[in-house]
């Protein structure tokens, strides 16, 4: 039972006590598995990062820090796989960073990034802990409204509490 709907999707996640927030409005393909599966797939624009250029010496009046875009190789493609007991969402394609996270109801699931190669001399993943404080997923036949609130840790410290919410326009 594969079908496929477009439809226009608000994903934002902020924390409740980090200055930490983001909004993606974009459109996304919702592809119903079963009865209560589902998978979302949606591009999100790419990140925007400076590097600073070369720095002239002080002696010329011209020399300011020059900070030049750089251009994204790939679109970051998030993907979700939703039910109504536990959602895994995937960030791919971007040179940049990718990242997996797996939250379910009263566990402490898996949250896993990939940094670019440079960074790191191994291709291993830097994985922390996140425990479902609440996933609510509102539906009729579509889901309509994904709400997951969790702590994200990293073994015994905390790196904050956040609120992903997930809004599918029908």
């Amino acid at each position: 039972m594969l079908t496929h709907h477009r439809k226009p999707v608000c994903l934002s996640m902020i924390s409740t006590d980090l200055p930490v927030w983001s909004v993606v409005e974009t459109s996304g393909t919702l592809y119903q598995k079963d009865t209560d599966r589902f998978h979302l797939i949606l591009t999100a624009p790419p990140l925007i990062t400076c590097e600073i250029g070369n720095v002239l010496t002080s002696e010329d009046p011209q020399t300011v820090p020059k900070k030049q875009p750089e251009t994204p190789s790939s679109p970051r493609i998030l993907w979700l796989e939703i039910s109504p007991y536990r959602i895994i969402m995937t960030m791919q394609g971007n040179t940049q960073v990718s990242y997996r996270h797996f939250w379910e109801q009263g566990v402490y699931g898996v949250s896993r990034y990939w940094l670019p190669n440079q960074c790191l001399q191994t291709n291993k993943p830097i994985r922390l802990r996140n425990f479902t404080k609440s996933l609510y997923l509102s539906k009729k036949i579509l889901p309509e409204n994904l709400r997951i609130e969790y702590e994200l840790w990293s073994e015994k410290v905390q790196l904050g509490r956040y609120i992903l919410n997930l809004e599918i326009h029908h």
